[in-house]
């Protein structure tokens, strides 16, 4: 079908092919001084009577391919003079989550998901409720539809307005990226959308003069005269995809814009690394001073600062390694346990941090209090530290480990029930003893601490005029609360705000989810889960224990990692949705309220499968131990996991959750992090996962054979060396086989391929990094390759423009500091080759600059020069 704007064309001449155009423009020139704007002009009952008679017209002569699609966009006129109005892609709701095919996978020119406009479309309706356009694109593409049209008369106007507009709209179409060709940034992008074969014909048949105003393709431009041709190459691969057959397809309009889920209802989101090479990451908080900073604390007592821009500073945050108690065996539950900051952090610079310490011969649990260094904002004061409170743990596990400021401005203590089996403490064990401060919810008031007790206890606490009961306990009676959180409610409406959520770890059946409440009992160890643990007191009338909202037995996981409720700006689908995981299983899950009944559904989590998660910077698969969530400044979404759960591996990963279904509208979600002072050197973020089950677009691509590597590699050789013998030196070609990578993942596995390398074709002036102790390939001493070997370059007149020459040509776009007197050491089994090196900074190569004859110098190794680069500005002070 055809849909026509209730807009006219700014002019009225005549077609590009037709007579007496000159004439025309000269008319349409005066009519246009006279009929003010194109909207006014559309008033007169001309025009309205020659756009309906062709839109009527264009409609009876279609053929019933699309026919269906006029089903999905009706066209309804609305009472305003002037304005013809075209409706959505059916109606598209967002509330629900229904099951969709695995190939459905919308997706924009800009590579990301589409989403719902802000503000309503005006020109592109048929996409107002959900596509790839918001205003300001679909006034652009209106625009240029006045452009186009401006070349037309009265008959190709009504012959061919409703195929321009179809055709510019069709960039807001949530699957512009098919149509356009476009999934594979790589590869040019379409300048007309694929089209159906039959829509084609009709277009070249009737409005083949447009070709030249929609695109400067110069292949179109060859075929346009033949339609057999140009129809060929509009053809899209993949034919579900042509416009506008794939109105009509249901498989691809019924769930658009919903969160996807599998034929069990697992549902279908992606994640995105975000850090990696941490060791038991189990805490990643934010300082809330609008840096939108986050920090990242792993299990040895470290603390790592990492910028907006997910660069980490060399330097830790906070390094309390030789006080924490932890080992390296795996399951260890003792170390460095929780972070938070105080919500004043901004103005009085506090932080709270939870850890396992040896006193003696006994094990405790330190909740201790800092500030953060008044000379440096990315490092805390270590001599600050003043203990708030320890607790005895008479056994190496339940440890706890929660902190956290809820909306009363209460610090929070999640507690253990002190370890072992069944809470064996006691006459009825740790948790249902208010004596005892294990196994607990604890609350208590650090502000104004400067003086006087380091914490007082706030006067509504439940159980403060309780005789025996310790004042300090908010909620009793549980395990070992592992990872909590506060809802930070619903964006628009605050609707669950303050809850606190938490998982609690189960013994030998269920795993459990909790809302805490004050003064309530969370039924351990008479209950777990919603069963009986010690009978007898489960039978215990007094016992008045709050249910879980949600429980799950160990076939499905034996260690509940509690999450978030999900309120971030990005992924609007994830409102309200509540995300966790276990650790021991690897499974995510989500649990959503049904406000109407208070129940909560529970939805499994998998990664996207098929192109779900194809989007660039996506991955769908990660490793296996779950350890902990987290949320940013901003209120995004994420978790950490480990292949190998020791304090001492390096395998631990930040993912952030994406939903590939919808975003949110471009500019919404836009922040401008405050200036962060960086006195350290930082370590650019590098991605070592990958998206698995997928294969790369191999589109115009001849597959390459195995045996081709060496051809290929010797016939540069030959090339270059035709050049002459100082542009190339030869190596000789190796190879070498390396064993797959294993690791414990949740989802796919990665499954590794030996690899075949060659040794590289090294031509003068190459340059690399050597010499840092901890193998970053961002910092390092220049050695640069000339005449066959490789060399040194001494520091006398190094400067940041000779440091920049030498990190751009390695990839870097910036220079955060020129190293001088061999900061990474001295390269004594090399020649010096170069000396006295001065660059202007817009060299491309470190060669180009000016410099003595190769080989002379009057400098030592201890001169030797260096660099540190970086893609991000922030400034390194040394």
């Amino acid at each position: 079908m055809m849909w026509l704007p209730w807009l006219p064309p700014t002019t009225q001449i005549a077609s590009a092919h037709g007579p007496h155009s000159a004439t025309r423009r000269q008319t349409a020139q005066a009519n246009r001084t006279h009929s003010g704007s194109p909207r006014q002009s559309a008033k007169h009952s001309g025009w309205l009577e020659l756009e309906q008679s062709a839109h009527r017209k264009q409609q009876q002569q279609l053929s019933p391919p699309w026919s269906p699609a006029h089903a999905i966009m009706r066209r309804c006129y609305s009472k305003a003079p002037g304005r013809l109005w075209l409706s959505p892609i059916g109606i598209l709701y967002f509330s629900t989550i229904w099951v969709a095919p695995v190939m459905l996978h919308p997706q924009c020119l800009d590579f990301k998901p589409p989403f719902r406009p802000l503000r309503e479309l005006e020109f592109c309706v048929m996409y107002k409720e959900f596509g790839c356009c918001d205003y300001q694109k679909d006034q652009e593409l209106m625009s240029n539809y006045y452009q186009i049209m401006d070349h037309f008369d009265y008959h190709g106007y009504s012959n061919c307005a409703g195929f321009v507009l179809e055709l510019l709209c069709q960039e807001c179409s949530p699957y512009a990226a098919h149509l356009f060709d476009a999934e594979d940034p790589s590869t040019p992008v379409r300048t007309i959308p694929g089209l159906c074969q039959d829509y084609c014909s009709q277009f070249w048949n009737k409005c083949r003069s447009t070709i030249p105003l929609l695109s400067d393709d110069p292949h179109i431009a060859k075929v346009k005269e033949d339609q057999t041709s140009l129809c060929q190459y509009l053809q899209l691969d993949d034919v579900d995809y042509c416009y506008p057959h794939l109105l009509s397809n249901q498989k691809l309009t019924q769930n658009l814009g919903r969160v996807q889920s599998d034929s069990d209802g697992c549902l279908q989101l992606c994640l995105e690394e975000v850090a990696n090479g941490l060791r038991n990451p189990l805490a990643m908080v934010h300082a809330n001073d609008g840096t939108h900073r986050f920090f990242v604390a792993e299990q040895v007592g470290l603390v790592w600062t990492y910028l907006p821009d997910r660069s980490k500073l060399q330097r830790p945050f906070l390094n309390i390694t030789k006080a924490v108690l932890t080992s390296s065996w795996e399951g260890d539950e003792r170390g460095f346990l929780g972070l938070t900051f105080h919500p004043k952090f901004k103005y009085n610079g506090k932080l709270y941090v939870y850890y396992s310490v040896e006193v003696g011969f006994d094990e405790r649990i330190r909740i201790s209090e800092f500030h953060v260094s008044t000379n440096d904002m990315n490092v805390v004061d270590h001599t600050s530290e003043r203990v708030i409170l320890e607790i005895d743990e008479p056994a190496s596990n339940h440890n706890g480990g929660q902190l956290l400021f809820a909306d009363d401005g209460y610090l929070y203590i999640f507690t253990g029930d002190g370890g072992m089996a069944g809470d064996p403490f006691g006459k009825y064990g740790n948790a249902q003893n208010k004596s005892a401060l294990l196994g607990k919810v604890l609350r208590i008031d650090v502000d104004n601490n400067e003086r006087g007790p380091l914490y007082r206890i706030p006067p509504n606490n439940p159980f403060i005029h309780e005789q025996g009961a310790r004042p300090e306990i908010y909620a009793y009676g549980v395990r070992n609360m592992w990872r909590c959180s506060v809802d930070r409610g619903d964006p628009h409406t605050k609707e669950g705000k303050g809850r606190i959520f938490c998982g609690d770890v189960g013994q030998n059946k269920f795993e459990e989810i909790d809302i805490i409440e004050k003064g309530r009992n969370y039924g351990w160890r008479a209950k777990e889960g919603f069963s009986c643990y010690d009978k007898k007191l489960c039978a215990n009338s007094s016992l008045d224990d709050v249910l879980p909202i949600y429980a799950y037995p160990h076939k499905m996981g034996k260690s509940v990692t509690g999450g978030y409720v999900y309120r971030g700006c990005e992924y609007p689908n994830l409102n309200g949705m509540y995300i966790f995981g276990d650790f021991m299983s690897g499974r995510l899950m989500s649990l959503q309220e049904d406000r109407n009944t208070g129940q909560w559904k529970y939805n499994e989590i998998c990664m996207g499968m098929g192109l779900t998660c194809a989007f660039p910077g996506l991955i769908n698969n990660y490793h296996q131990y779950i350890i902990s969530f987290a949320e940013d400044e901003a209120g995004e979404l994420y978790f950490m996991s480990t292949g190998i759960p020791s304090a001492t591996s390096p395998s631990g990963v930040v993912y952030k959750v994406v939903d590939p279904s919808r975003r949110a509208p471009p500019r919404q979600c836009h922040y401008d992090p405050l200036p962060v002072r960086v006195k350290s050197n930082l370590i650019k973020f590098v991605p070592q996962e990958a998206l698995i089950g997928v294969e790369p677009s191999s589109k115009n691509k001849p597959e390459p054979q195995p045996t081709e590597s060496y051809d290929w590699l010797q016939e540069l050789i030959d090339r270059l060396g035709e050049l002459g013998p100082d542009l190339a030196t030869p190596l000789p070609t190796t190879t070498t086989t390396k064993p797959p990578r294993q690791s414990r993942r949740k989802g796919r596995r990665r499954k590794g391929k030996p690899r075949t390398e060659t040794a590289p074709v090294l031509l003068s002036g190459t340059v690399r990094l050597v010499g840092d102790e901890q193998g970053r390939s961002d910092r390092g001493r220049v050695e640069i390759y000339i005449d066959g070997e490789w060399g040194t370059v001494c520091d006398d007149l190094w400067t940041t423009k000779n440091a920049a020459v030498v990190c751009r040509q390695l990839g870097f776009r910036y220079a955060l500091k020129a190293a001088k007197n061999s900061e990474f050491g001295e390269g004594k089994d090399l020649r010096i080759l170069l000396d006295d090196v001065q660059c202007d900074g817009t060299e491309s190569r470190l060669l180009d600059c000016k410099h003595p004859a190769v080989g002379t110098h009057n400098c030592a190794h201890y001169e030797d020069a260096g660099v540190i680069c970086g893609n991000s500005e922030y400034v390194i002070e040394v």
